[in-house]
C-alpha cells in the first residue's frame, strides 16, 4: 500500500473515532479483548477462537503431524519447553559460550 492510501485510510478512521467517541483507549481494549478470545495462533500471528470451521494454516499444521497444542494460546506448550529449558543449568560448563560450544562435529577433526 502507498503511503498516501494509507494517510488516507488514517484520516478517514480518526475521523470517525472522533465522531463515534471511539479513543485510542478503547481500541486498544478491543485487540486485547480479541487477542484474549484467541486460543491458537500461528507462527505468522493468525489467530483462531476455537470457534467455526478449523482454519486451514491449523489444517495444514495437523495434517502435517504437527500436535495443536503447539499452538494454544493458553501457553500449555509454551510453559513445557520453558520449564525444560530452566531445568538446565550451564553456569557448570566448561565449554558454554566458547568456540568450542559452536563448533560443528563433523568440522571439530579439522582443528
Amino acid at each position: 500500500m502507498d503511503q498516501r492510501k494509507r494517510d488516507s485510510i488514517v484520516a478517514y478512521l480518526r475521523r470517525r473515532m472522533a465522531e463515534v467517541g471511539i479513543g485510542l483507549d478503547d481500541v486498544a481494549a478491543a485487540m486485547a479483548q480479541d487477542e484474549n478470545t484467541a486460543r491458537y495462533r500461528s507462527a505468522t500471528g493468525e489467530t483462531w477462537s476455537g470457534d467455526g470451521e478449523m482454519p486451514e494454516w491449523l489444517k495444514q499444521a495437523i495434517s502435517a503431524g504437527q500436535s495443536p497444542k503447539h499452538f494454544a494460546v493458553d501457553g500449555t506448550a509454551s510453559q513445557c519447553h520453558a520449564a525444560a529449558r530452566r531445568k538446565t543449568d550451564w553456569r557448570e560448563d566448561p565449554f558454554a559460550g566458547t568456540r568450542l560450544a559452536t563448533v560443528h562435529p563433523s568440522s571439530a577433526h579439522a582443528l
